[in-house]
Formats: C-alpha cells, sequence, structure tokens
C-alpha cells in the first residue's frame, strides 16, 4: 500500500544542486522541504551496490535521525563505452572539492583512449533513484534514466555536475545549455527531460497525486 508524503519533509542531500532542483520539483505540492545540512544531520556512508540502495541507505539514514518522512536521491552517469562507468562513483569522480570539470576531462581522456570519438560510441544515461523513508521504516522507491549522447568540449554553464557534456537524445542543446525548467520542470512548464524529473513523476504518482 502506498503512502501519501504530507506536512514536512526532510531532503536527504548536502548538495546545492540537487537541493534545489528537489525544492523545485516539490513545491508545486505544498510540500515543506528542509535539508538535512539545514539541520545539522550528518551523511550516512554510500555502502550500496546500486542507484536504489545507496538512496535507501541516505533516506532511511535521514529519516532516523530527524524523526520525519526523509526523500533521498541517488544518482549518476553510466557511460556506455566505459562499462557504466563513473555510474555510482560518479560524485567521487569530482573529488573531494566536486571538480566535475576534471571529472569530465577524465571521462573524455577514457573514451579517447577507447577510440570513441562517434556519437553513435559515446551513448550514455543518466540515472536517478529516489526513495522516501519514513522513521516506521515504510519505504518507497522509484528509478528512472535519461538517455543520450557525450559531447566534447562541454557546452554551457547551467546546471551542475556532467550536465554540461550530456546532450539527451532528440535535442540539440546540452542539460548545461538548458534553463532549469527546461531541464527538470515538469508539463506544461518545462519538458520534464532529466532523470530526477522522470523519476519524481513516478514518486509523485503513487505519494503525491491526487
Amino acid at each position: 500500500m502506498h503512502r501519501r508524503i504530507t506536512g514536512k519533509l526532510v531532503i536527504a542531500t548536502h548538495n546545492p544542486g540537487k537541493l534545489a532542483e528537489m525544492r523545485e520539483l516539490l513545491a508545486p505540492y505544498g510540500i515543506e522541504a528542509v535539508s538535512a545540512g539545514e539541520l545539522g544531520l550528518g551523511e550516512p556512508d554510500e555502502t550500496g551496490d546500486s542507484f536504489q540502495a545507496n538512496a535507501r541507505i541516505k533516506a532511511e539514514a535521514a529519516a532516523q535521525a530527524a524523526q520525519l518522512p526523509a526523500f533521498a536521491d541517488d544518482s549518476g552517469l553510466a557511460v556506455d563505452a566505459l562499462n557504466g562507468a563513473p555510474g555510482i562513483y560518479s560524485a567521487r569522480w569530482a573529488g573531494e572539492t566536486k571538480d566535475f570539470g576534471a571529472a569530465m576531462a577524465q571521462i573524455e581522456r577514457l573514451l579517447q583512449e577507447r577510440g570513441a570519438m562517434a556519437p553513435a560510441q559515446r551513448s550514455v544515461h543518466f540515472v536517478s533513484a529516489l526513495c522516501v523513508a519514513w522513521p516506521d521504516g515504510h519505504i518507497e522507491e522509484v528509478e528512472a534514466r535519461a538517455d543520450g549522447t557525450l559531447v566534447w568540449p562541454p557546452r554551457g554553464t547551467a546546471g551542475f555536475g556532467y550536465d554540461p557534456m550530456f546532450l539527451p537524445d532528440g535535442h540539440d542543446r546540452t542539460f548545461g545549455e538548458m534553463t532549469s525548467i527546461e531541464k527538470h520542470g515538469l508539463p506544461p512548464l518545462g519538458l520534464g527531460l532529466s532523470h530526477r524529473a522522470k523519476a519524481f513523476v513516478k514518486l509523485a504518482e503513487i505519494c503525491l497525486a491526487g
């Protein structure tokens, strides 16, 4: 039995980019969102072997610490020519300084070493796993992906992370060249293109709709 999200919700992230996107997605539903960072909650070790496992670890930790429902995302970039890397380690590739410029350069270097220069050899997808955990142990989970091609050099300064090198299928601008509304805003305002927006639509249907 699915459970509705009501009242206050903890967003279990210390990433300002993710926090901004999640708040925008939740705003139309009148959900009061407070971040784990604002509550002074620590970040649990992400020891899972999948996006879904890590999302659950973060949501459950925040729900128990705050004694409130908690919403967590675990997401990353999976490059087909690199056997799905960086995958669940996408943030770690940017290092402690969160230098995604260096992380993108590393991906490009690895692709060039493999001779993956043509668009057909540079297929990629973003994955977003969302989890809502309640203090009593109830869990709601969804997952979605956005498919595209990697471009080089990166284009655009909007978004965050690997957005400037991700060209979504069927479009001629990268996520880094799109406004936040275009990328993850839901129709009719936006296109709902991002992996997080697609996962959020699934979550809204079971926990927020109606």
